[in-house]
């Protein structure tokens, strides 16, 4: 009869006996064989492994994915403000060759003469 929780209904042991009996048999004290692992628990711990390589690969493969969004992104910002400052020049030179006293310079440059103000301007067809 064996108790394993309580001391105090623990059956008393033979002292003499069993210790004689270990002592005559040194043989069987260097020889302990252990348990191996039974099948389905071998097939368990290998389940678990190949789960965790799993979620492992699968957690690599999201941060690749992530890592290469994200150097598109920058790639694609820095256009957007190559782009945005290049818009910027453009238009301070359509401002500065829009410049009314510019236009007047090369006009005269060139030879063109102010309309008198006696006689309008008027634009006529083809056809008249």
């Amino acid at each position: 009869m064996r108790y394993y929780g309580n001391l105090a209904v623990r059956e008393e042991r033979q002292p003499e006996q069993k210790k004689q009996q270990r002592a005559a048999s040194p043989q069987t004290a260097s020889q302990v064989r252990r348990k191996s692992i039974p099948v389905g628990e071998k097939l368990l711990y290998l389940l678990t492994v190949f789960v965790c390589v799993a979620v492992a690969g699968l957690i690599l493969y999201r941060n690749a994915g992530l890592y290469e969004m994200n150097r598109n992104i920058q790639k694609i910002t820095s256009e957007y403000e190559t782009s945005a400052d290049q818009s910027k020049e453009l238009q301070r030179e359509v401002d500065k060759l829009r410049d009314p006293a510019r236009i007047e310079k090369l006009a005269k440059e060139n030879g063109f003469v102010e309309p008198s103000g006696q006689q309008p301007i008027t634009l006529s067809g083809k056809g008249d």
